[in-house]
C-alpha cells in the first residue's frame, strides 16, 4: 500500500514540490499533484497537506537521549531557575510530593537567570530543603552540581578533601565541577532496564513532537558504572519492538583510554549496526561550559580572573585516546568549548592524521564555541565536522563577552564563517542542556539573537531559512555517514518528515518559534500528531 501525499509545500532540501509518494518506508516519487496521483490505486491512502509546509525530518546532531529522559521523569528545575526563591520553592514542594524517594535529583538551574540573587545555589539552599536525604541538582550545562551537607557526608567529602584532576570542590558551597561531579554520582543507585527503558521512551515521544526523527546521542556515561552493553541492549529490544521511534547515532563516550580501547576491541565500529541503531563516533569531553566558567580559556575569565577554567585530560591522555580511536577508523567528536581545549583537540587530530591519514574520517569538534582566527583556520585545514548548538545563542548572547572578552567573542559561535570556509555545520540542542526545539534553534541561527530580547551577536554569522533547515537536516545525516539515505524529501529516501503549520520561508523569522509542529513521520509512520 502506498501514502500519496498531494497540495502541499514540500521543501526537498533542493526546491520546493507539491506532491511525493511513500512505499515501503520510502519515498518512491517526489514531484507535482497529477503525477502523484496517477498513481493512486484503491487500496492506497491519499492525504491532503492542504498546503501546509513539509521538510525531511529533523536531524538533533548532539544531544544526550537517556539524560533527556531523565530530567523528564525527575525535579525539573530548568522551568524554575527564574529566581533563587522560586528554585527553592519548587524544590520543597517536589520533596513534599515524593516523599519516598531516597535521593532527590534534578537538573536545569542557571544562575545566570535568576533575579532576586545572582549568585550559585550552594549546600546551606538545599539543607535548608533536607538534611536527612542526599539532594544533587545539577546546572543546565551538566558541568556543575550542588549537593547538600548529606550528600557531601555519604561521599566522604570534607573541607580537606583534595579535588581530582580535571575537576574542582568547592565544599564551603558544596559545588562540584566536572571530574569531581563523580564523587558523589557515583553513588546514586543506578537504575534498572525497566528504568532505563521508561526514560528512553519518554525522551522519544518529547522529541517527536518537535519533528526529530534523527539524534546523534551521548548516552553511555549517563549513569557512571553502568555498562554499554545494557544501553544497547534496551535499545536494540525497542527496535524489535517496533518502539524506537527515532534513528540513534550514538555518539559513543568513553572517559579513559583503557575503557575506550575496551569498546573498539569489542569489535564496535562506526556506522555498524541498523537504520535505527548505529555506532557513531567515539565521544570524548575534554573540557567543561562557558556558563559554570569551567571551559579551558588561554586566559583568565573577563569576568572571573581567578579561573580560566579546566581541561579534563593531559596532552598525553587526550593524544592516546584519539590516536587508537583514528587508527582503528572510528570517527571522533570531541567536546570543546573553551579555545585552551581546542588548541588542545587540534594538535591531537593534526598528531594522529599525520601517524595515520584517512580521506574521508569525518571527525568533529562539539560545540566549538569559542574560538580564534588561527584555529578557524586550522579546522578548515583539518576538514573537521562541525557540531553546532545555535540555540546556546538564546542564553550565551547575554554572558560571551562578559566571560571571555568583546575581542575573542568577535571570532566565537563563528558557525558561518566555518560553513562558508567549507566545512559541514550541523546543528542540535545538547538537550537537556538546552530545549529540543528544532523551531527554536533555527530561529537563533537565523537572527542571532535571544528568543525574548533583542540583543543581536554578530550578525554576519547569521544562517539563512535554507542554511538553517539543511543545519537540521542534510548536514546532521552528513555527519552520520547517511547523507545518501536521509535528510532530504528525494526518491529512495528514508521516509522521515515533518509537517508544520507555517512555510518557513514566508513567515517572520522572529515567529519562527511559535510555529506547530502539526505531525511528524518516521520510515512514512505518524509518530506524532498534534
Amino acid at each position: 500500500m502506498k501514502k500519496i501525499f498531494i497540495n502541499g509545500i514540500v521543501y526537498t532540501g533542493k526546491d520546493i514540490k507539491q506532491a511525493f509518494v511513500v512505499e515501503d518506508n520510502i519515498f518512491t516519487y517526489v514531484g507535482n499533484n497529477q503525477d502523484a496521483l496517477a498513481q493512486l490505486n484503491d487500496e492506497d491512502e491519499l492525504i491532503d497537506l492542504d498546503h501546509k509546509f513539509v521538510c525531511a525530518g529533523f536531524n538533533d546532531s548532539h544531544m544526550h537521549l537517556l539524560n533527556l529522559g531523565q530530567s523528564l521523569l525527575y525535579a525539573k528545575l530548568n522551568e524554575h531557575t527564574n529566581s533563587l526563591k522560586d528554585f527553592k520553592d519548587y524544590l520543597r514542594q517536589y520533596i513534599n510530593d515524593n516523599p519516598d524517594l531516597n535521593w532527590i535529583i534534578g537538573r536545569g538551574w542557571n544562575q545566570d537567570l535568576f533575579t532576586d540573587e545572582k549568585r550559585m545555589p550552594n549546600k546551606n539552599d538545599l539543607d535548608e530543603l533536607s538534611i536527612d536525604k542526599p539532594i544533587f541538582l545539577a546546572r543546565t550545562c551538566g558541568h556543575m552540581v550542588v549537593v547538600n551537607s548529606k550528600a557531601l557526608q555519604i561521599a566522604n567529602i570534607d573541607a580537606y578533601s583534595k579535588s581530582p584532576l580535571g575537576g574542582e570542590i568547592d565544599f564551603e558551597n558544596g559545588l562540584l565541577i566536572d571530574n569531581a561531579i563523580s564523587l558523589v554520582k557515583d553513588l546514586i543507585p543506578l537504575p534498572n532496564k525497566q528504568d532505563i527503558q521508561k526514560m528512553f521512551l519518554s525522551a522519544i515521544s518529547h522529541l517527536n513532537s518537535f519533528g526529530i526523527t534523527s539524534v546523534q546521542s551521548d548516552d553511555y556515561h549517563t549513569f557512571n558504572g553502568l555498562d554499554y552493553k545494557l544501553i544497547d541492549e534496551v535499545l536494540h529490544e525497542l527496535e524489535k519492538q517496533n518502539n524506537l521511534n527515532i534513528r540513534i547515532y550514538e555518539q559513543s563516550q568513553f572517559k579513559d583510554y583503557e575503557s575506550l580501547k575496551q569498546f573498539i576491541d569489542d569489535g564496535n565500529l562506526t556506522s555498524k549496526g541498523t537504520n535505527f541503531f548505529k555506532t557513531g563516533p567515539i565521544k570524548i569531553v575534554a573540557d567543561g561550559s562557558l556558563g559554570s566558567r569551567s571551559a579551558a580559556l588561554n586566559k583568565p575569565y573577563n569576568d572571573d580572573p581567578s579561573t580560566n577554567g579546566l581541561l579534563i585530560y593531559s596532552d598525553e591522555e587526550l593524544n592516546s585516546m584519539v590516536d587508537y580511536a583514528n587508527k582503528n577508523k572510528m570517527q571522533l567528536a570531541i567536546h570543546s568549548i573553551g579555545d585552551r581545549c581546542l588548541d588542545q583537540i587540534l594538535k591531537a587530530y593534526e598528531l594522529t592524521l599525520n601517524n595515520h591519514p584517512r580521506e574521508n574520517h569525518r571527525h568533529g569538534i562539539v560545540h566549538c564555541q569559542i574560538t580564534r582566527k588561527d584555529q578557524l583556520e586550522k579546522l578548515a585545514e583539518l576538514n573537521m565536522l562541525i557540531y553546532a548548538q545555535t540555540i546556546f545563542l538564546d542564553y550565551d548572547n547575554q554572558i560571551v563577552e562578559d566571560r571571555v572578552g568583546k575581542d575573542l567573542a568577535k571570532t566565537s559561535y563563528n558557525f558561518k564563517t566555518l560553513m562558508n570556509m567549507g566545512l559541514n555545520v550541523s546543528n542540535g540542542s545538547d538537550a537537556p542542556v538546552e530545549t529540543a526545539n528544532v523551531l527554536k534553534g533555527m530561529q537563533c541561527a537565523i537572527t542571532r539573537s535571544s528568543l525574548d530580547k533583542d540583543n543581536t551577536y554578530l550578525i554576519d554569522q547569521a544562517f539563512s531559512v535554507e542554511e538553517a533547515i539543511k543545519s537540521y537536516t542534510i548536514n546532521g545525516a552528513y555527519a552520520s555517514f547517511e547523507e545518501n539515505i536521509k535528510g532530504l524529501i528525494q526518491e529512495n529516501y528514508l521516509a522521515d518528515f515533518v509537517i508544520l503549520d507555517k512555510d518557513l520561508f514566508n513567515v517572520d523569522v522572529n515567529k519562527i518559534k511559535d510555529i506547530k509542529v502539526l505531525k511528524t513521520y518516521l520510515n512514512g509512520k505518524c509518530v506524532f500528531s498534534l
